[in-house]
């Protein structure tokens, strides 16, 4: 007599059908066998949100196949995957074999494993447990949440804004965050600015750079310098002065390593350094997870890719060290282990990080039975896992400070030299953050020549340099998922499926790996920002993923999550009921009129109708979509597309090998895009007949960058490189983004470091820069949360000693406290009686309500009346209402 045990898919049956032997029969359910069907009723609020589920043919099939295994089995052993979703799948097998009757007599519990070995599905089970009920429920809870926004929404949608596809509770919230990065950019306003750069000499005549910092006794902010002309009199002032080393500071920095991956941190780097999409970066994991054959026996070859936790079984460290010690060497391996902890609250899904289940199989070892994207994965996975149980790096960094000031006396100018090298490689030796880029390590490794307090300092040159600030970078897949995830929207198993729907919808597109919102999806934006703010607000939605992980906990109740979101939904779907086309047309055109009509070059008034001349063009709404008309139809019939005006043809190839991007706002000389022996380039004017060694300005299109899209601006960035990101906030130091010779990188002083394949070195901001710089000097520590507003408090390396940092407030820590020595309560005492705040503070979130305790058993359901779903109306063109193949990805 054989015990039944079901897993998700066929290959994972047959792999654990080998460990388990013939007293067990291991069967496949095939991912989810039944849903909520796409039509009305099936989730219904006005009878205590009960819910109505469907199989399709396929899961009634082998849901049938189960059911005939089953006679004369005495266990039935569920065995789906760790979290939530596979606590689900699990007991809808369990619903459907109990209305089939085929569990009378049949002892069902669940079992659970994190990796697919032998030794972990054996060890689970030995140790069966029960279904987790609140996991369970916090499952029906989004579907329910899913259902009802989708299927009262949509129609709305088709209703009042002809052409939508649809609206989701989690899509809709990523929408608006790429539609109004968007919109950022487009409001931009680029603002100039000059750095000196100083070519200097020790006394020796050995030659370093240097910066200006200090201009006639003041410090230098991003704009002082804000013209052609001021730049050229600091020049002149550090050209004539007598410079003096007043300052040498060195000192020794560690770097730590990074955490092990997540589902969201390994989707970044995947995507990062191997230009995998969130969706290809999960298929693979899943692959990897589920095992090859190796000495004719499969193996999981990682972890479970879906977690929320960064923490490693003690048996994975205690290989991981060994590994260490024996590729590597002692000095690799930490005194003590090193200990990771996960900030989610979701306990469904704080599983142990992703690592390799044996670390023993090295990459070049399975690498030949791989195919090459699985290889690059689990190389990737690996050297993470291995490098954050290893030594720290460390760098011995030097700054020195020199003024042409008499001892004494101020109103001098002041120079600024950095230099670093890497004296113990540490972790680095194996996994280093920057390794696409790893050659321009020889940028980062400059070095000082001997230089002393008091040497003179003599200026071989001097160059003014002007800049102009660029506006936020698109987001990326990687940087998308990133700001999810710090807004705790959507959850690790999600990400991937949110971000394919909106390019299945049409309402996202992808260029040079970058999210372009269309502008179907900025109109439903607008929409649903005018008529549901509070539905596509990240605040609350987030709030709702918390309420959904308190219902896991077994701290809320279910239904009332339900009833107290439905009866506020309900009641704003009831209000557009009355909503007008003339309405809308006035909120969309009020929203996105500045997009669709951007001012002219010239003045004229952009709405001014091409056609009748007497007309205003604005926003339309047709029976199939929008669509840009004029006011005094039907005399005037003038109609155009959805677009910007002019921008419904753009160049496909360069004429005559060139195109005129436009005017150069400062000298007035053409910018031009042009394609040269060694690929495209922008250029700033044109080559003096009379003059043949002057050359004009020109700079290389950097990799990734879409000709195509290229705009002046982009040109002007790219001809101003160097660029000043930004003002170092502690020690004042310019932060710059500038190309090399091995690619984009950042740098403060001369320490420099690579830019990541999703950064963009004409758009990376002052605090992703701060981040890059900030782990090559890895000087801060994690204390713990606040407990005023549960923010993160941190203790840090500055430029005048530790201190300690609260958001935007700081406090320098005592001169006999260590850093590595200042505990949480320490930090918060010294922040409340010294603390200073160093930038404006930005918005607080809204206070978390205290959720009320609830029994892990939902209550019976208990009719009661509530509004009733808003009658669907049919879509005009056909729109397919019916969710997603029923694969394990919620929705």
């Amino acid at each position: 007599m054989t015990d039944i045990v079901v897993v998700e898919s066929p290959s994972k049956a047959k792999t654990i059908n080998k460990y388990l032997g013939d007293s067990y029969k291991v069967l496949a359910s095939f991912g989810h066998v039944r849903d909520l069907p796409p039509k009305d009723g099936s989730v219904r609020p006005d009878e205590d949100f009960a819910m109505s589920w469907e199989a399709d043919e396929r899961g009634n099939k082998h849901m049938g196949e189960i059911a005939r295994a089953l006679k004369g089995a005495k266990t039935l052993y569920l065995a789906t995957d760790p979290d939530r979703e596979g606590e689900a799948i699990s007991w809808h097998v369990r619903a459907m074999l109990e209305d089939k009757n085929a569990l009378k007599g049949v002892n069902v519990l669940r079992v659970t494993f994190n990796e697919i070995t032998k030794s972990a599905v054996k060890n689970a089970m030995a140790h069966p447990r029960e279904l987790d009920q609140p996991l369970i429920e916090a499952y029906m809870a989004r579907r329910a949440l899913d259902y009802l926004v989708g299927f009262t929404l949509s129609p709305v949608l088709w209703r009042k804004l002809p052409g939508s596809k649809s609206a989701g509770r989690v899509q809709s919230v990523s929408l608006r965050l790429i539609c109004e990065r968007e919109a950022e950019i487009e409001v931009f306003k680029s603002r100039e600015y000059w750095t000196i750069e100083a070519g200097m000499l020790t006394p020796a005549g050995a030659p370093f750079p240097a910066r200006l910092t200090h201009y006639q006794g003041k410090k230098l902010d991003q704009f002082d310098l804000n013209d052609e002309a001021k730049a050229l009199a600091a020049r002149e002032a550090v050209k004539s002065g007598n410079f003096t080393v007043a300052q040498v500071d060195k000192k020794r920095t560690r770097r730590n390593p990074p955490p092990p991956f997540i589902t969201s941190t390994l989707q970044q780097e995947a995507s990062r350094k191997l230009g995998f999409s969130s969706q290809q970066t999960m298929r693979l994991a899943q692959q990897l997870y589920e095992g090859i054959d190796i000495g004719g026996e499969t193996v999981g070859l990682i972890t479970y890719m879906r977690t929320d936790g960064v923490q490693l079984a003690k048996e994975a460290v205690t290989a991981i060290r060994a590994q260490i010690k024996s590729d590597f060497g002692p000095d690799y391996i930490p005194v003590a282990p090193r200990e990771y902890i996960s900030k989610s609250k979701n306990a469904q899904e704080a599983h142990e990080a992703i690592r390799p289940t044996d670390i023993a199989l090295k990459p070049e070892r399975v690498g030949r039975m791989l195919g090459a994207e699985q290889a690059r994965l689990y190389e990737l996975i690996y050297k993470r896992a291995m490098a954050c149980q290893m030594s720290a790096a460390e760098l011995d960094q030097t700054a020195v400070d020199m003024t042409d000031s008499p001892p004494g006396q101020a109103g001098g100018q002041t120079l600024r030299a950095t230099g670093s090298v890497l004296a113990f490689d540490g972790f680095l030796k194996l996994y280093h953050e920057d390794q696409d880029d790893a050659s321009a390590d020889d940028e980062d490794s400059r070095l000082l020549p001997p230089i002393g307090k008091g040497d003179p300092a003599k200026t071989a040159k001097v160059d003014a340099t002007q800049h102009f600030t660029q506006p936020p970078p698109r987001y990326s897949e990687a940087s998308l998922v990133k700001k999810m995830e710090e807004l705790g929207i959507g959850r690790p198993s999600t990400y991937a499926s949110i971000l394919t729907v909106l390019r299945d919808r049409n309402y996202v597109r992808l260029e040079a790996r970058r999210f372009i919102p269309e502008d179907r999806g900025r109109l439903v934006t607008a929409f649903l920002t005018s008529f549901f703010a509070r539905y596509v607000d990240t605040g609350f939605t987030a709030a709702l993923e918390e309420q959904l992980d308190e219902i896991a906990e077994g701290k809320m109740r279910w239904r009332d999550v339900l009833r107290a979101f439905w009866d506020d939904f309900s009641a704003a779907v009831a209000q557009t009921k009355d909503l007008k086309i003339s309405d809308v047309i006035d909120a969309l055109d009020a929203d996105l009129g500045p997009h669709f009509f951007p001012p002219r070059e010239d003045g004229t008034d952009p709405r001014s109708c091409p056609a009748c001349g007497t007309g205003r063009i604005g926003l339309k709404l047709g029976r199939f979509g929008s669509f840009i008309g004029c006011s005094n139809y039907p005399t005037c019939q003038y109609t155009r597309k959805l677009a910007i005006d002019g921008g419904d043809n753009p160049d496909e190839s360069l004429k005559d090998g060139m195109r005129l991007l436009g005017k150069h706002p400062g000298t007035g000389e053409d910018i031009t895009l042009k394609r040269g022996p060694y690929g495209l380039y922008v250029q700033q004017g044109e080559p003096d007949p009379a003059d043949k060694k002057a050359k004009p300005k020109r700079s290389s299109l950097t990799k990734g960058m879409d000709p195509e899209a290229l705009t002046l601006d982009d040109a002007l960035g790219l001809l101003s490189l160097p660029r000043l990101v930004g003002l170092h906030p502690e020690s004042g130091q310019k932060i710059e983004a500038g190309v090399g010779r091995f690619g984009p990188y950042v740098k403060m002083g001369a320490i420099f470091a690579s830019l990541d394949r999703d950064d963009d070195v004409l758009h990376i901001g002052l605090n992703r820069a701060m981040n890059l710089i900030g782990k090559k000097q890895d000087s801060i520590r994690s204390l713990g949360d606040h407990p005023k507003d549960g923010a993160p408090v941190v203790a840090r390396k500055g430029r005048f000693g530790p201190y300690a940092q609260w958001g935007n407030v700081v406090a320098n820590l005592p001169r006999d406290v260590e850093l590595a020595d200042v505990t949480l309560d320490q930090a918060v005492a010294l922040l409340a009686e010294k603390g200073k705040v160093i930038v404006p503070k930005g918005k607080k979130g809204a206070a978390k309500k205290p959720a009320a305790k609830a029994k892990a058993k939902a209550e019976p359901a208990v009719k009661a009346a509530k509004p009733k779903p808003p009658a669907k109306a049919k879509p005009p063109a056909k729109p397919k209402a019916k969710p997603a193949a029923k694969a394990k990805v919620p929705a």
